[in-house]
């Protein structure tokens, strides 16, 4: 079943979402299964959204921000999205085989970002016959920034107030208030936050420091030790203001 218009719905294979506000934004959300559920908060700014429920039982949550971009949801798979989250361009989520995709709030994500917790297709060793690319969950923290075209795959962790630069590619543990660049990404930088405020559309035009704008809640040391194996030089470190990237 094809929806085009966001409003409550439910049908005969228990299909269902929840929405509630007046306006009506135009969607493409698909039940092909059974026993899938939607939420979206009635504050939410909907655009540009996609949605394939391709399996059963699976539940997508969106909460009141500016989301667009296509989903994925395959078989008992959830993806949540917070409150506060912003997308530049659409972003792309996929999850499948029982994974979980959690987005925090107050998330800043830029143009053409893809969030995987799968491959799409299997791949298998050829002398045992075992399956080598499992999907696994991701989660976001709150207050992260995704750079412009940056892959976020499975089994990645980003923590709370982090940056994750330009095209990088990011599958393992990112601890929180650092900087994350590269294939595959590694820490550039610990102890770091960042704001809101635009360099070009937010007053004033200029912020050499810290002192000249309102500071929010994430400014935090980072909490944990990084294994050298994912930092990258001080050469790189020194490099790290031309590679975050945005939109």
């Amino acid at each position: 079943m094809q929806i085009t218009k966001l409003a409550p719905y439910s049908d005969e294979d228990n299909n269902t979402i929840q929405y509630n506000a007046t306006s009506t934004p135009p969607v493409n959300i698909n039940f092909k299964g059974k026993n899938n559920r939607l939420i979206i908060h009635g504050d939410a700014e909907i655009s540009k959204l996609v949605i394939s429920f391709d399996c059963d039982d699976g539940y997508c949550e969106i909460g009141k921000g500016h989301f667009k971009g296509t989903i994925r949801i395959g078989q008992s798979c959830k993806v949540i999205i917070g409150d506060g989250v912003t997308c530049t361009s659409e972003c792309y989520i996929s999850s499948a085989e029982f994974t979980e995709v959690k987005i925090g709030s107050d998330v800043m994500i830029a143009s053409q970002v893809e969030i995987r917790a799968d491959d799409a297709h299997p791949i298998f060793d050829v002398t045992t016959k075992k399956r080598i690319n499992l999907p696994r969950p991701i989660s976001i923290g709150n207050h992260v920034w995704i750079g412009a075209f940056a892959k976020v795959l499975g089994g990645t962790t980003i923590g709370n107030g982090s940056v994750i630069g330009l095209g990088s590619i990011v599958k393992r543990k990112i601890p929180n208030n650092c900087i994350a660049t590269g294939v595959p990404a590694k820490v550039t930088r610990k102890n770091i936050a960042w704001e809101r405020p635009h360099l070009t559309l937010a007053k004033p035009y200029f912020k050499p420091d810290a002192d000249s704008i309102k500071t929010g809640n994430y400014w935090n040391l980072t909490e944990e030790d990084i294994p050298a194996e994912i930092q990258d030089t001080p050469q790189d470190q020194a490099a790290t203001s031309q590679a975050i990237g945005t939109f």
